[in-house]
């Protein structure tokens, strides 16, 4: 059985679980092993002001999330999705795309006007976003500085 939710700190071990098994393989190869930094990065991205963090539930397991936050613009009020992931035994079957289209639903219902997020170029969730109907703003560039 299919389940939209909005997540809450309750899901957090659930949400770190799932986050760490998108992303620790292939393409990705994030080392999430460290479990404590892996938790804080979880709780700042989905404990934000105004955050609103959405998941997919398949049979009572979470398979798929979206952590993110409402923003205010002179354009109108967005959703910034910080992180977006499906459960890799799921990918490729349309369930990101399901997940997307009702993320878009709910944030519509609540006067929202778009959704912005950043993406590696390199990766697959650019053809994804692309898909989903996301175009790329050419004049967007993001900064980096090492130290």
């Amino acid at each position: 059985m299919e389940e939209f939710v909005i997540l809450d700190q309750s899901y957090l071990e659930e949400m770190a679980s799932l986050y760490k098994s998108a992303f620790f393989g292939e393409p990705w190869n994030d080392d999430w092993s460290d479990e404590e930094q892996l938790t804080e990065y979880i709780k700042e991205k989905s404990g934000g002001f105004r955050a609103i963090n959405y998941g997919l539930r398949l049979d009572g397991k979470l398979v798929a999330l979206s952590l993110g936050q409402i923003t205010h613009w002179w354009e109108g009020t967005n959703y910034v999705l910080e992180e977006l992931c499906v459960s890799p035994e799921y990918q490729g079957t349309g369930i990101g795309t399901r997940f997307m289209a009702l993320i878009e639903a709910d944030l519509k219902k609540q006067d929202v006007k778009g959704i912005f997020l950043q993406t590696d170029s390199d990766k697959p969730a650019y053809k994804f976003y692309q898909k989903n109907g996301f175009k790329e703003v050419s004049k967007h560039v993001s900064f980096f500085k090492g130290f």
